[in-house]
């Protein structure tokens, strides 16, 4: 299949807003496509190589991209840097000069396989001459392809697609083009997909043997499944409601949540919320789970908290940050911020699935398979069927360094449901007992250039929540409070990937920010309520017509929410519950915006 056709479809999905249509096109390519290239299509599409969790890595920077741009148009370095400096997108100077350059004699065009492989042996380079072979490679790639599969190959390479298509389109697209396009065929993919995070593999089983073959995906040691989320609760008696009573109240630590493979001959790879690998940040876990897991292999979920070593006190989150995407240093930091890891849920138990246990058997096997120790232990619980113990529960995890609770139910229905949010588990924190809003996780969109001190550089950003049935994201705030100047400053530097000379084809708001941005940074924000507004679009006449929910008088916190991918941002259907309690708590809230 050539290259080009795939490139065809990306140039009208780019041009393309309406989901009906993005999945028509996607579900024409996915029939059309030989099954052997369905995971490699897939994979480019969503501007991957391999599986997230596989961690594949391009290794290509803008100015090695720069150089292949110019040597495959034969011109110098400084004429690639002019052109940028107008268009502001190296794929489409990269496309202009293409369209430039005239052929004695055609070449052969680029095949699907051909691209794909050209790109697994960049991401393969390594050594002294790793960055020589990078360039060698890519320049090979670009001198055979036509202008627009030029323009696409620099943006796949930079980490910049732009053709907004996400997972959940995709797994739509596949109902249709393996399965009627019901409901029902898109739950049974996305179960699939939850328990094993590989859509290019879904969509070649779906090819080859249909949807019954994925109703025996289940979970694998090295292979991730996708978390199970909470809802939230403004109250103890509320939580405690929604379980009839009787729940199991955990500790809710505040650090990085990570999911723990341990095989068979203890060897360990470790998985953020992200599914990103993370082990090599912590190799102290690495090196305590096996003697700590007796069952194995085993997957394991817990926190990953920061521990005062004099004190064996629970630190600050930020602490735990300084680990997160460091190579150099690690020794130092692993004495510096030392980690306890909070194991709260057992997947796999031996060789034994436990996810369609209820919670009761979950935890108790968690329990009988590990041999808690220092850098290991198990998450605070207790079982409670009033709300006395709950409260006096709550106040001793104040006390000891957690941010709240966890309440779990103990229902025979308590599974683990892999990628999906519920009131199974309900998380009721510090914020809720002290009558301000919880904080909300805001995906960033767009900039607004700042005034008076903040003049020449961003001085607010449009944030987003995202809504799953709509697979978009829809604005609820503006933001400029709670930035220093240190974080205003960095902020273009860690917003520059997901730059967008126009509105990303995903994003639906009322406002017209200074700067486009494609979903990709999570912000950590707070305000005073939940107010309809008619420029912002999350939830969008849920509650009134015309009306969207905003968040009024927003700050951020200082947190940066690394390790939530877009998608794992606050929904829109969170903030229709939020908004309906507190219109319950306080008639008064639902004024203006």
């Amino acid at each position: 299949m050539l290259y080009r056709n795939l490139v065809a479809v990306y140039e009208q999905l780019e041009g393309t807003r309406q989901h009906s249509d993005v999945r028509q096109l996607l579900t024409e390519l996915f029939r059309s496509a030989p099954t052997n290239l369905l995971p490699s299509i897939l994979y480019l599409s969503q501007g991957l190589l391999r599986p997230e969790f596989e961690g594949v890595e391009l290794g290509v920077g803008g100015a090695l991209a720069r150089k292949a741009v110019a040597q495959s148009a034969g011109v110098d370095d400084h004429q690639v840097h002019r052109e940028v400096s107008v268009s502001g997108d190296l794929g489409i100077t990269a496309e202009r000069l293409r369209s430039g350059q005239r052929r004695l004699e055609p070449l052969e065009p680029l095949e699907i396989e051909e691209v794909y492989a050209g790109l697994m042996a960049i991401a393969a380079a390594r050594g002294s001459g790793a960055q020589e072979e990078r360039l060698r490679r890519l320049t090979g790639l670009l001198a055979r392809a036509g202008p627009v599969e030029a323009r696409y190959l620099i943006r796949f390479v930079l980490g910049s697609l732009r053709i907004g298509i996400r997972e959940m389109t995709l797994i739509d697209a596949l109902a249709h083009a393996f399965g009627d396009g019901s409901k029902a065929a898109r739950a049974r993919i996305e179960r699939a997909f939850n328990l094993c995070s590989d859509l290019g593999w879904i969509a070649e089983e779906l090819s080859r043997h249909g949807l019954d073959a994925l109703d025996a995906v289940t979970i694998q040691v090295g292979r991730p499944i996708r978390p199970m989320l909470a809802e939230r609760a403004r109250s103890l008696s509320e939580a405690l409601h929604r379980m009839h009573g009787t729940a199991a109240l955990e500790f809710k630590y505040d650090g990085l949540r990570v999911q723990a493979h341990v095989a068979r001959d203890g060897s360990v790879r470790l998985f953020s919320r992200r599914l990103e690998r993370i082990e090599a940040q912590f190799p102290d876990l690495v090196d305590a789970l096996p003697a700590a897991v007796r069952h194995r292999p085993a997957v394991l979920e817990g926190e990953c908290v920061p521990i005062d070593p004099d004190t064996d006190e629970i630190r600050p989150f930020q602490e735990i940050s300084r680990r997160r995407g460091r190579i150099y240093d690690l020794d130092r930091l692993r004495s510096e911020v030392p980690v306890c890891f909070f194991l709260f849920d057992l997947l796999l138990d031996g060789t034994e699935p436990t996810l369609d246990r209820p919670f009761p058997e979950r935890r108790e096997r968690l329990e009988a398979a590990v041999t808690p120790g220092p850098s290991v232990r198990l998450a605070r619980q207790l079982r409670v069927d009033s709300a006395e113990p709950a409260r006096d529960f709550f106040d001793l995890a104040l006390a000891e360094g957690a941010e709240g609770i966890m309440v779990k139910s103990l229902a025979p229905e308590s599974t683990y449901r892999a990628g999906a949010r519920g009131f199974w588990w309900i998380k009721y924190k510090k914020e809720y007992a002290e009558g301000l809003s919880d904080s909300l996780d805001g995906v960033v969109v767009g900039a607004f250039h700042g005034r008076g001190r903040r003049a020449g550089r961003f001085g607010a950003f449009l944030l987003a929540c995202y809504n799953p049935e709509r697979d978009a994201f829809e604005s609820f705030c503006k933001v400029g409070t709670g930035f220093d100047d240190a974080a205003l400053a960095e902020m273009p530097r860690r917003l520059e990937p997901w730059a967008s000379d126009a509105r990303p084809a995903k994003v639906d708001t009322g406002l017209e920010p200074d700067r486009w941005f494609r979903p990709g940074l999570v912000l950590e924000v707070r305000g005073a309520e939940l107010t309809l507004s008619p420029v912002h679009r999350a939830d969008f006449g849920a509650i009134r017509p015309g009306s969207g929910f905003a968040l009024r008088f927003p700050r951020f916190t200082g947190r940066i929410r690394e390790e939530k991918a877009p998608t794992d941002a606050t929904s829109s259907g969170e903030l229709r519950r939020m908004y309906r309690q507190q219109v319950r708590q306080s008639p008064a809230a639902s004024g203006p915006a």
